[in-house]
């Protein structure tokens, strides 16, 4: 990269990207489209060639204005990690720590999050909170691009620029409802299972869906509260982790569908971005994470 460029550029570069175009980048970066065009060119004069292009045909990077972002967005990330990293060697433990999670983790006693959560609110009072509940992908996209600090959850694609630390394994069955045919059957094949209507969760790929048993889905999920209504509905069959379908088949409104043929476990992990790791609220969160879940094992 061209020394000397300025790093307000650069946050001004990133902004306009992730909001895919000048006007649309107004107001977070509280500036006009006239000074955001100005200090674009700016920019593009630094670099020496033009990193993005806007008319009809809508914004769009060029082929080096898309390897600048890259190389932006690891800069930034470096630098925002060298700031925290200073402020807690100062012990000026303030901002916001971005936690993201999987949903339906709150019934999971291997994930001790809320009194993680806790604990860690308690030792460092003067951080603002904020826990979003994250897809796979979202979890680990929002990780990288440092839209978030750490996160939690089964990640079956791994990403480049991550640490990952394992937690705990969750454990998944086969579902069927009480409205459900099969629920009253005796003497199930898998091979019969196999072919019935089933939900699949979005981020599962085709190998992902064929490794748990099955060629195709006829429906599909974002979360693990709709897969349930799905298969409530007495239509579908489908996968949940088994803390979270407990109680419904404590009230014989859910059934475990052969659990040596289709039952299947998710190895859960803690994310960090690469180069964080040092910073005192993430060391403090993961410490938190892996003693409680120690002490939560049954």
């Amino acid at each position: 990269m061209t020394p000397g460029i300025d790093f307000k550029l650069l946050r001004i570069f990133a902004a306009v990207v992730r909001h895919q175009g000048f006007a649309r980048a107004q107001q977070e970066l509280n500036l006009t489209t006239s000074a955001i065009s100005t200090y674009m060119a700016q920019l593009e004069s630094d670099v020496g060639f033009t990193v993005c292009r806007r008319g009809r045909g809508g914004f769009a990077l060029t082929d080096k204005g898309e390897l600048l972002l890259s190389e932006t967005l690891r800069v930034l990330g470096e630098v925002d990690s060298f700031e925290r990293y200073t402020q807690s060697l100062k012990g000026e433990l303030g901002g916001t720590l971005k936690i993201g999670v999987l949903d339906t983790t709150v019934t999971d006693p291997s994930l001790p999050m809320a009194e993680a959560i806790g604990m860690f609110s308690s030792k460092f009072p003067g951080m603002h909170l904020n826990l979003l509940i994250r897809s796979p992908y979202e979890l680990q996209k929002g990780v990288l691009d440092n839209d978030l600090d750490i996160a939690v959850g089964f990640f079956p694609a791994k990403a480049n620029g991550l640490i990952y630390q394992p937690l705990y394994r969750e454990q998944q069955w086969l579902y069927c409802s009480d409205r459900h045919p099969c629920f009253q059957q005796r003497n199930l094949r898998a091979s019969a299972v196999s072919e019935m209507s089933v939900v699949s969760r979005s981020y599962w790929s085709q190998t992902e869906l064929s490794r748990h048993g099955f060629k195709r889905s006829v429906a599909t999920v974002e979360s693990m509260e709709a897969q349930l209504i799905l298969i409530l509905s007495g239509r579908y069959i489908g996968y949940l982790p088994e803390h979270y379908a407990q109680s419904w088949v404590e009230q014989g409104r859910l059934k475990v569908l052969l659990p040596s043929e289709f039952g299947y476990q998710s190895q859960f992990s803690l994310v960090l971005r690469r180069g964080r790791s040092r910073e005192l609220p993430l060391q403090a969160m993961r410490e938190l994470l892996q003693t409680g879940k120690r002490g939560s094992k049954r």
